[in-house]
């Protein structure tokens, strides 16, 4: 089965697509300085990468988020509600990690069917 990469950087690809499945890499905020503000701006990265492939957010499997702050979840849940599609949530994980720069507060990566 063909394995496809797309948005290829030095070091990983924003999806990777094997069959009818996208695997997205971790998405961390290009704007925000609040966990809301980061959380809206990677949820228009995830859709813009889902369209680039095929599918969109009402397809999604899997989606794993990473706070700074656990104490922030109901800031980031307010926003990730909202652009959610209704009545077709994915599976999901929410932890507290420590991420890879100082500014970030939050990161999400998803799985995504493709029909």
């Amino acid at each position: 089965m063909t394995i496809t990469r797309h948005d290829v950087r030095s070091f990983l690809s924003m999806a990777v697509v094997r069959g009818d499945t996208a695997y997205l890499s971790g998405h961390i905020a290009r704007n925000g300085d609040t966990v809301a503000e980061q959380t809206e701006d990677i949820l228009e990265q995830i859709d813009e990468v889902l369209a680039s492939v095929g599918t969109d957010k009402s397809k999604l499997l899997t989606v794993n988020i990473w706070l700074t702050d656990v104490s922030t979840f109901h800031e980031m849940n307010e926003v990730y509600t909202a652009w959610i599609a209704p009545h077709e949530p994915p599976a999901r994980a929410t932890v507290e990690a420590k991420l890879a720069l100082p500014n970030l507060l939050v990161e999400i990566m998803a799985t995504a069917a493709i029909e």
